[in-house]
């Protein structure tokens, strides 16, 4: 009997890309609309390995919300405007003279919301000549990875989430210079389970981030930064991660439910520019 990652695919081809997570997909063209069987194996693909990546896909803003909606419901980013006529699709660029990248830091799409996005979707539009790639890793496994005791007591845990860290406040600025939304909040700050469990798998997994976590609910700060950086450090160790390197065309989709993701900045003096569109999820439990 085939287990579900040895299940055949027959309208897509898929290739893992690393041992903790990742696969490439061939075979589909997401230009056209895709046909029931490969939705329901595109999902199916997404939901064992975490991230997909696709190459050769230059969508039209209208075909990349297509795309989109296929998966799930497009929302609108907090901080900065989307593109003309595309209010959920985001430029997330670094410009020749900026230094700072884009959310250049290990982190999950925003949860600092009560409801963080169940996945994102990046879309390549132009790549400088070298860097600029993608790390993503693995939170099931990172919870997995843990003892049993330190995983039953983090089992018990709430995580404050915030916007306004530093390190990561400090990687908008330049989006938000030049495409804010004069409406955004100043901060953003919710509370969601330190370990989640997933309303599609029921796995469970590691929901910390290094850019967004700022403490456990009824813990100090000084409490809680000895733990925090034990499992920031632990949740990106080698072993959990894949990288992904962009060329025009390519796109990856990911599950903010349980994966990680960080954008290597070491492209200065060259332009990086994709579109982002984030997908409606639910509050974690």
């Amino acid at each position: 009997m085939l287990m579900a990652s040895q299940v055949a695919y027959r309208s897509i081809a898929v290739d893992r890309v690393a041992g903790a997570l990742g696969a490439e997909i061939s075979g589909i063209d997401l230009a056209r609309p895709l046909s029931d069987e490969q939705r329901t194996e595109l999902r199916r693909a997404w939901l064992e390995h975490l991230v997909l990546f696709f190459r050769d896909q230059p969508l039209a803003p209208e075909q990349f919300m297509a795309f989109a909606r296929s998966i799930g419901r497009p929302v609108e980013y907090p901080f900065v405007r989307g593109i003309e006529g595309y209010p959920e699709i985001i430029e997330v660029k670094k410009l020749e003279h900026e230094r700072v990248n884009f959310g250049g830091i290990w982190h999950s799409d925003t949860t600092y919301l009560e409801h963080p996005p169940m996945a994102s979707i990046l879309l390549a539009r132009e790549v400088p000549p070298f860097g600029g790639d993608t790390l993503f890793a693995n939170m099931y496994l990172a919870y997995d990875t843990l003892s049993p005791g330190l995983r039953a007591s983090l089992d018990t845990l709430k995580g404050v989430s915030t916007s306004s860290k530093a390190d990561v406040s400090k990687t908008r600025e330049d989006r938000i210079r030049s495409d804010g939304k004069d409406e955004a909040r100043q901060s953003y700050q919710a509370v969601h389970p330190v370990v989640r469990t997933h309303p599609e798998t029921g796995r469970r997994s590691l929901y910390v981030n290094v850019a967004h976590t700022d403490r456990f609910e009824g813990w100090t700060q000084a409490e809680s930064e000895p733990l925090l950086r034990m499992l920031h450090e632990h949740q990106v160790r080698p072993e959990l991660t894949c990288r992904f390197v962009w060329r025009p065309g390519s796109i990856a989709l990911w599950d903010n439910r349980c994966a990680l993701h960080n954008p290597v900045n070491d492209y200065h003096g060259y332009r990086r520019v994709m579109h982002r569109i984030t997908l409606e999820g639910d509050r974690p439990r």
